[in-house]
């Protein structure tokens, strides 16, 4: 019976890997078309740095990390 439940826990992790590797497969496929053109690729590389600075800064000022 406890083998059981160990068996069942054991599967969550691989369940949760597949789950989040899925999402994030299906939001980066639109974009791959546009890594094909330089101009595109150029700006949608800026956009994600852009975005990732954004994250960052709004984190450490609400944080109050120096």
């Amino acid at each position: 019976m406890i083998q059981d439940l160990w068996n069942t826990v054991s599967k969550y992790p691989k369940f949760v890997i597949g789950v989040v590797l899925g999402v994030i497969l299906n939001a980066f496929a639109p974009l791959v078309p546009m890594f094909k053109r330089p101009l595109s690729a150029i700006a949608l590389v800026g956009i994600l740095v852009g975005s990732f600075a954004f994250v960052s800064f709004t984190l450490k000022a609400m944080l109050g990390l120096n």
